[in-house]
Formats: C-alpha cells, structure tokens, sequence
C-alpha cells in the first residue's frame, strides 16, 4: 500500500495546519514568551525593500518551532487568510518520503492554488536538494515568503552560501540566556537601563555599582538551576527537575546522536559517536587534543574523531574555540577548547547530582555558560571567540573577544570564593592590548575594580550579573511588531 498518497498527504498537512478550519493557531503552540528569534524573523520578513528567505537554526527543543508557530499567529492576527499559511514538517516520515515537490503541489491543488503565500518549513534539513528548492521558490515566487528552521547548522550555512547568497538570512537559536530563563520562569527582576553591559562597570562608581548589584539580587539563587537545567524552554518550566534532565537526555542528546546525525552524515557507528560527545561532556571548557580523545578511546582514530567533532558542532551541541594571536605572536595550528553548547546538556548526559556542590565542576559549568553567552552576543559582529595560552599556567585566559583591527575584551572566571589576581596574570601582562578585562566571580560582594601598573582597569563581576547583563543588552531595542 502506497504511504505517499495525495489523500495522506493532505491528510498530514491538515494536521498540521488546523487554523485552515478555525482560523486560529493553539495557544499552547503560539506560547506567550518570545525570543528574539522572533522578533529577528518578524523584521526581515516585514523588510519590502529587503526580501529574504528567513533560515532559523539551532540544537532540538530550544524553541524553533515555537517561533514559527508564534509568526503564524501574528499573521492569522493580521489578518492574512489562514489558507494562505502552510506549516510543513519535514521531521513527518509521509512528507520526508514524499518530497518538498509533491507536498507544495497538494497544497497548492487542494487548498490554495495562487503562490502569495506563506511557506513555513520545519527541520527543512530533512527535505532532498532543500536549497535547490529554497532558491528555486525565491526565483519562480516573488509573493511569496518563506521561513524555515533546521538543527544543522554548517549545513544551512552551506546551502546559504552556495545557493542562497543574497536570498535567505540566517538566524541562530541557541539555547536561553540566563535573562531568558528568569523572565520564562517569572523571576521578579529589575527594571534596567538596557544598554548596561558588564563593561559599563567599569566606568561606575563604588556606589553605582553595588546598586546595580542590589537590584539584581532576586535573580541570583536562580544561577544553580539555570546551570543544571536551564538552557531549555520547556525543561526550564517543568516542575520535576530529574524529569526534565531526562528529556533533555532522550529528546535532545539521543535524538541528534541516535537519528539526526547519523541520517545526515551516513553515520555507521553511533557507537562511537556517542563515546566521544561522552568524553567531550567530561571536558568541557578544556583544551582537548584530538589525538589524546583518540589514545583516551581505544579504537577510534584520528580523522574519525576529528569529523565527528564537526558533526557535532554542526548539530549546534557543541562551541570550538581556538587560540588568538597576542603580544604579535604568531598562533600556530594548536588544539582547541571545546565546550558543550549548554551547561544544561551536560550534566543531564553526566547524571552527577553532586555537580553543584564540586567547585572544579561549578566552575566548568560557569566558564561554560559564560562562553556561550559570549558567542550569542557577538555572532552577528565582526569578532572570534577564542582563548589565550602561554607557556606558563599563570599565562592563559580563558576567554578573549577578539575584535579585528580594536583592542580585545578578556575574561577569565573565577569561580570560587577567593578570586585573587597577580600583576603577573596573563589578563593584566596582556591588558595594554585589551579594551576591557574582566573576571567573573562568584559571590555578590566580589565586584570591584582593579587599577593595574600599566593604567589599565581590571573590572571583578560575579557571573549572574555578567550573564544577566549580557542578556538584558541582547534583547534591548525588541518591540512588539504590529
């Protein structure tokens, strides 16, 4: 019996798209909380004079699929006819097996025949020749607007380059911000200036500061479980926390490790894939050598460890962050740090329910977190995200901004009780390069400013306020679409 019917066909996106017949998207679909995501998809497709194709991207269950829902209900709420709306799921086997063509002919035969439409396109990925299919609606439809979503990123990237240059913009969704997480879970927080950043502390007062830090401490005992739970929307509501790291385990790590990447990449061995994300989980926010993950696991060679490591930063679970150039030193082919995208994922794969009591782990999880937070801020800017090491201990810095052409911002955390710093610390030996230094602490009262030797300011900020901060300046400057 064949599946791929017209008749299933219609059947399927029926399913999928009951505001045909009532005229309204679910509110448990179209929840409440928006992430910029949304707003950033909203202006380019509201952009007459700008068209593009609009590509969201980013690692399962961090809200994706919300987003689309949530632009579908402003358009119903618009007032566009909702036959004019197609949601297709390239994730169900009927449409995957049936093929982008056949699914937009049935569409167009039994429900809306005219090509102004709205196509929405999920886990597009999945979709045989997507891009060829992405360019060709752009060329043939001029009405038409699309958006899609895919957890592949280098793939998307690489459809855009090759055949979407000038057609589709692409929008990454990471995981939330821990200023997403208190304002989804309804953490009471302060009404900010949202330009603030961590490196405004630094031009503060005493005072100035310590106020800000006041006002911010309804969100601090919130830092645990946005560490241990919280980079997920619907994990980070659930009430249940043993639960919720169990989701995380089978709808994000199993499902990307298990079925995504072994169907995009023709992986044989998943066996081996998920050793080595195992031992990446153990190391995150180290320098790992890939040679050394190879010796660690017996029987997996190099070239199979370094391509299963750019699977899995295709499939947005994990950051690379590679030297940067000080002092005019040259940075020779060197091993990266690898971070897991969120600390959340992390110890949901680990299952160490003595991880926030451990310092050692505490503060790999806050280095973590401070590291994405970082590369979330900055994706769209001209800067790199990588890391400092000397010859000597003392000679690293875990974090830099390196800004092409303009002076770096340093950081390092320090995540512990007592935070001292020597003159002769790579991030005050290396600050005359540096536009702002910063060390991320762990108590309230540790923030504080540092004048070095050299006139350059060392900024101490505990990592709730830096991380809080750096979300509330993201999301600045978002109204509500009309």
């Amino acid at each position: 019996m064949a599946l791929t019917t017209k008749e299933n066909i219609i059947k399927v996106l029926s399913a999928f798209n009951p505001w045909w017949k009532t005229g309204t998207v679910n509110s448990t679909f179209a929840k409440s909380y928006r992430r910029i995501a949304y707003y950033e998809s909203i202006k380019r497709l509201d952009n007459a004079e700008l068209r593009r194709t609009v590509v969201l991207t980013g690692l399962r269950r961090v809200g994706k699929t919300t987003v689309l829902y949530q632009i579908i209900d402003t358009l119903l709420k618009r007032g566009i006819p909702p036959t004019q709306i197609v949601f297709v799921s390239m994730d169900h086997p009927i449409l995957k097996l049936s093929g982008l063509s056949d699914v937009l002919e049935c569409y167009h035969e039994n429900v809306y025949a005219n090509h102004d439409v709205y196509y929405f396109f999920d886990e597009i990925q999945f979709a045989q020749d997507w891009d060829t299919w992405l360019k060709t609606i752009y060329d043939m439809q001029p009405t038409t607007k699309t958006v899609a979503t895919g957890s592949a990123s280098p793939v998307l990237m690489r459809g855009s380059y090759e055949s979407g240059v000038g057609r589709w913009s692409v929008i990454k969704v990471p995981t939330l911000s821990f200023y997403e997480y208190c304002s989804l879970v309804g953490v009471a927080t302060p009404a900010l200036d949202p330009s603030i950043r961590p490196t405004d502390f630094a031009a503060m007062s005493h005072q100035e500061r310590m106020s800000t830090i006041l006002s911010l401490s309804g969100v601090q005992n919130h830092l645990s479980r946005y560490l241990q739970i919280g980079g997920f929307p619907e994990p980070a509501l659930a009430k249940n926390d043993l639960m919720a790291e169990q989701s995380m385990r089978e709808d994000v790590v199993d499902k990307v490790l298990k079925r995504d990447l072994p169907s995009l990449y023709n992986i044989r061995n998943i066996a081996e894939l998920e050793r080595i994300f195992l031992y990446l989980c153990n190391v995150s926010s180290d320098i790992v050598s890939i040679e050394a993950i190879a010796r660690e696991l017996n029987g997996v060679s190099r070239p199979t460890v370094e391509n299963y490591i750019q699977y899995l930063e295709s499939a947005n679970l994990i950051y690379l962050s590679y030297p940067v150039e000080m002092k005019g030193q040259k940075v020779l082919k060197s091993s990266p740090k690898i971070y897991i995208a969120d600390a959340a994922i992390r110890n949901a794969v680990l299952m160490d329910s003595e991880v926030l009591s451990n310092p050692t782990e505490l503060g790999k999880m806050v280095e973590t977190s401070v590291f994405k937070h970082l590369a979330v801020f900055y994706y769209k800017k001209p800067p790199r995200i990588g890391y400092y090491r000397g010859n000597k201990k003392q000679n690293e810095i875990d974090i830099i901004v390196d800004y092409p052409n303009a002076e770096k911002i340093l950081v390092e955390v320090k995540f512990r009780e007592q935070t001292r710093v020597s003159e002769r610390d790579a991030i005050c030996e290396l600050s005359d390069e540096a536009g702002a230094c910063i060390i991320v602490t762990k108590r309230a009262d540790d923030c504080d400013v540092q004048q070095l030797r050299n006139g350059k300011t060392l900024l101490r900020i505990p990592a709730f306020a830096f991380l809080y901060l750096l979300g509330n300046a993201e999301r600045s400057g978002l109204d509500e679409p009309d």
